[in-house]
């Protein structure tokens, strides 16, 4: 874990950062973004002490880094940045294995091991590209090094300061998706900074919104495309930038939280009653704990002439549904797939949480329209 606490930088009279106060949870990846000058890259490179806080602390493990022995805490911490900073008289095979060797609590064997290990990770064939020198490759290759070697050293934390910003978008692109598997496999604590939403919302579990040396909103991408602290985060992220991303667009924030439920015990005369007096065509069947047991139609009920019969006879059993964090391409894939009007949202324990209609989703998708509209118009 590491701790911003009171952290201030000042630069004569300027100040650079104000009264910083971050926890970043172990194995988390989290992107530093704002604006040119708003204190990102210097609250990066303070956590390895390339640059010193003009009061307050960092903790790592619960470890002040200002009580730390500095060439120790750079050798535990990966360092990615925008050109590589590749050695040019080395090798790739040196530079990768660089900082492993200088810690000398590896065999020679396990770092050649780990060192091919990598450069298959991060998609470079370590017969093609272990003898060869950083001139010889790409601006993206390098940077594949680059990665791989901030890797090395086994570090529990990596800090990337907007590493794929010089590169080509399908290049970046690739790298993106090459990191984020890295992570999904080796979790470790990124910090990575970054000038582009687009790629931080992609990358991140969470987001630090800086501004003028102050953190603007620090959240996970779904709250703060969702929920955007100020007009400023809503101008910083863009306007319907979460349309751009329907993955975190859930059941749960298009749903009808009151749908209409009823137990099984009622008898058709009463289900008919129920659907007219709320002018609906359908009823979900549950229990007495609000588990959805089962659905009831209009075209149930007209197959059945005994107006006394209960409902539990006739509902459907195999009711599809969705569950409450389940997004948006899921549900009209299902809507669509298999022509229905309406799904029900569960939670994970199948209680009824709420219903989606095609007339819900036509609400969300036209109030997005008339945004769009004002958002034109202004």
């Amino acid at each position: 874990m590491i701790k911003f606490e009171n952290i201030t930088k000042k630069i004569g009279s300027k100040t650079i950062l104000e009264n910083i106060n971050l926890t970043i949870e172990k194995g988390s990846l989290i992107v530093l973004i704002g604006s040119s000058g708003c204190g990102k890259t210097t609250s990066l490179k303070m956590i390895n002490k390339l640059i010193e806080p003009t009061s307050g602390e960092i903790y790592i493990n619960n470890m002040p880094i200002s009580k730390m022995n500095t060439i120790d805490l750079r050798r535990g911490i990966g360092y990615v940045i925008q050109n590589t900073g590749l050695f040019p008289h080395m090798t790739i095979k040196e530079n990768i294995s660089l900082i492993p060797k200088l810690k000398n609590i590896e065999s020679k064997e396990s770092i050649a091991t780990k060192t091919n290990d990598l450069l298959n990770l991060v998609g470079l064939c370590p017969e093609d590209y272990l003898d060869k020198y950083p001139s010889e490759l790409s601006g993206g290759q390098q940077q594949r090094v680059g990665v791989a070697r901030a890797f090395a050293s086994d570090a529990e934390i990596i800090l990337m300061d907007e590493p794929f910003s010089a590169l080509d978008p399908i290049t970046r692109s690739s790298l993106q998706e090459e990191l984020f598997s890295l992570q999904q496999e080796l979790h470790k604590t990124i910090i990575f900074v970054t000038h582009d939403m687009e790629e931080a919302i992609k990358l991140a579990d969470k987001i630090c919104i800086m501004i003028n040396g102050t953190i603007a909103q620090f959240d996970t991408p779904e709250n703060i495309l969702k929920n955007p602290a100020n007009d400023f985060i809503k101008d910083f992220i863009g306007t319907n930038r979460v349309w751009d991303n329907p993955e975190f667009i859930k059941a749960t924030d298009i749903m009808i939280k009151t749908p209409i439920s009823v137990s099984s015990s009622r008898n058709i005369l009463q289900a008919i009653e129920i659907m007219r007096t709320n002018k609906v065509d359908s009823l979900l069947i549950v229990d007495k704990s609000n588990i959805l047991k089962g659905l009831v139609t209009l075209k149930d009920i007209k197959r059945s002439t005994a107006k006394e019969t209960k409902l539990e006879d006739i509902m459907e059993h195999d009711v599809i549904s969705v569950y409450e964090d389940d997004n948006i391409l899921k549900i009209l894939e299902l809507i669509n797939a298999h022509s229905f009007g309406y799904i029900p949202v569960i939670t994970r324990d199948n209680h009824l949480a709420g219903l989606v209609t095609r007339s819900s989703l036509i609400s969300v998708l036209s109030e997005q329209f008339l945004d769009m509209e004002d958002s034109s118009n202004e």
